[in-house]
């Protein structure tokens, strides 16, 4: 069977990112459709190849450079020398739709490569360039790291126990959300390209979509100008809706309402709160969220974990398991959407990567090709792309070009 053409098929994407935030762009762009050049050090390649332990058994590949790289082809090439640029200028002239980078505000210019020194050579090239703060503004020439803009963006502030230290997500949120802004702002610039011929430049600062995803919290701030306070796995504006222990472990209990609530006190014999005024609405609720805690927790502390969930479920009110990612990846309902899918590595090796959440029913993500080993494409791509010979290729090798 022919698998479905992507929604950016025939879009070529050159793919100047390293780490997290722009390989997570462009590879959202290659589970679209869209053919992703990746451009690597010669020798070193992307700084995550090394971002180990743990490698995937049996490889050399980390498992953190696998989560971010698949679709696209990788070709070693030095562009900080005259011939290695001429190359990339080579690219360019080939058809490429988009250029994405994420190296330091200028630091491209240096090498011909700035949106200014390419925008009037390449009328039809959108470039998407992804920094820690953007290219204005007084933090503009500083390195972005994930932990630096979860502390500088205020989530680390909101995060953790009211009682314990700031804490930054478990994950490098901050990185991730970089790159799926830029890849919205890609979309948007490609699609008013094709329809207008006017093509732009997206400029994404880590610590803009940092604060972009404050979301509710960010807006408590601005309605009242009271910095929102740490409240562990408690919600700023529900109650109850927060973990519990229960007989044998924890569960997350989410009321998001008032009838809801009075379902859950008749069900599990609390009636007697619906006449008290600290818990008649959600309001008061989040007023006494500490006696709203207080009282609930021996309720819960009655049953086991899965009990919980089988009647609660039954009365459709929000619950659910703490899983370890061990639990999550064995839930039926991960393994019913498909949610890892295996791909034969250049190795040979089957690897696993966390599929695309991005369920289009016409034109669905794509897994074409495994994440590339370094250089894999090098010698493909610039002879299918650019024509070089064996010829230009070995002397290229010989310089240390690619």
């Amino acid at each position: 069977m022919t698998q479905p053409k992507g929604a950016l098929t025939g879009v070529r994407v050159l793919d100047l990112t390293r780490v997290l935030a722009g390989p997570t762009c462009t590879q959202m762009l290659g589970d679209l459709g869209a053919e992703v050049i990746k451009i690597e050090r010669p020798d070193a390649g992307d700084d995550t190849r090394a971002f180990a332990p743990p490698f995937w058994p049996r490889t050399r590949e980390s498992a953190y450079f696998l989560g971010a790289n698949r679709n696209k082809k990788s070709v070693t090439l030095d562009i900080a020398k005259p011939e290695g640029q001429a190359i990339i200028h080579r690219l360019l002239d080939g058809g490429c739709d988009i250029l994405v980078e994420n190296f330091k505000v200028g630091a491209l210019a240096k090498y011909g490569l700035a949106w200014e020194q390419l925008r009037q050579k390449y009328p039809r090239l959108i470039y998407c360039s992804i920094t820690g703060f953007g290219q204005t503004g007084p933090y503009a020439p500083r390195p972005g790291y994930d932990a630096l803009v979860q502390a500088m963006g205020g989530i680390m502030s909101l995060t953790g126990e009211s009682d314990g230290p700031p804490q930054k997500v478990g994950v490098p949120i901050a990185d991730l959300f970089a790159g799926l802004y830029g890849c919205i702002g890609v979309l948007a610039a490609l699609n008013h390209r094709n329809a207008t011929g006017e093509v732009q430049r997206i400029d994404i600062g880590m610590l803009d979509a940092h604060v972009a995803w404050l979301g509710n919290q960010a807006m408590n701030y601005l309605a009242t100008g009271e910095d929102p306070q740490r409240l562990g796995n408690q919600h700023p504006n529900i109650a109850p809706y927060q973990e519990f222990p229960t007989k044998d472990g924890y569960i997350i209990l989410a009321i998001g309402n008032d009838p809801t609530f009075e379902r859950f006190c008749r069900s599990f014999g609390q009636e007697a709160l619906l006449s008290d005024e600290r818990f008649a609405t959600n309001a008061r609720r989040v007023e006494n969220r500490q006696l709203v805690t207080d009282t609930l927790t021996p309720v819960m502390r009655s049953l086991t974990t899965a009990e919980w969930i089988e009647q609660l479920e039954a009365l459709k009110i929000g619950c659910g398991p703490i899983n370890t990612l061990d639990q999550v990846f064995a839930d039926a309902q991960i393994k019913a959407r498909n949610c890892v899918v295996q791909m034969r590595h250049a190795s040979g090796e089957i690897i696993q990567v966390i599929a695309n959440p991005v369920r289009l029913s016409g034109t669905p993500p794509q897994y074409r090709l495994p994440p590339p080993a370094l250089g894999e494409h090098t010698h493909i791509v610039l002879r299918e792309t650019i024509g070089m010979t064996d010829a230009e290729l070995a002397a290229l090798r010989i310089k240390e070009i690619i």
